[in-house]
């Protein structure tokens, strides 16, 4: 948008491009606790399908540990880069000198709320509470 208009007044935009990018990373890292409460993340479910009973949960259980860890490891160092940013002083390259932590914030925002939610759904599980919200539909219908 700010491209266009710039151009219908004879604005010529600069680093469009710069902010453009910086606006679609931080939409993407921002929305990653939502997508995965939702969940509409790309999972692969096939073996967790056929199983069942404590064998099902064990898996769930793991994979939430290993999202849990994961998760919190991109979010450290994610934080860790921003404030490495920060602390330099580091730039971005285009005709418009922007600092770099301001759209890293983004980010470490982002990574950090996908690991609370990851760590929530890990303790729900462990609790007692359905993974997935479709093998529980399944399993409330083979139930009855």
């Amino acid at each position: 948008l700010y491209s266009i208009g710039g151009s219908l007044f004879g604005y010529v935009a600069r680093s469009a491009d710069d902010f453009g990018g910086f606006c679609m990373a931080s939409s993407s890292f921002l929305a990653l606790a939502y997508t995965f409460g939702s969940g509409e993340h790309i999972r692969v479910t096939l073996v967790l399908e056929k199983l069942t009973g404590p064998a099902r949960r064990a898996l769930e259980l793991w994979c939430l540990l290993a999202g849990a860890f994961l998760s919190g490891y991109f979010a450290y160092y994610s934080i860790k880069m921003t404030y490495l940013s920060w602390q330099l002083n580091d730039v971005s390259q285009g005709l418009i000198v922007i600092p770099l932590w301001i759209p890293q914030i983004a980010m470490a925002l982002g990574t950090t709320t996908l690991f609370i939610a990851v760590v929530e759904k890990l303790v729900d599980v462990a609790r007692g509470g359905a993974y997935l919200k479709e093998v529980a539909a399944q399993d409330a219908h083979i139930e009855r």
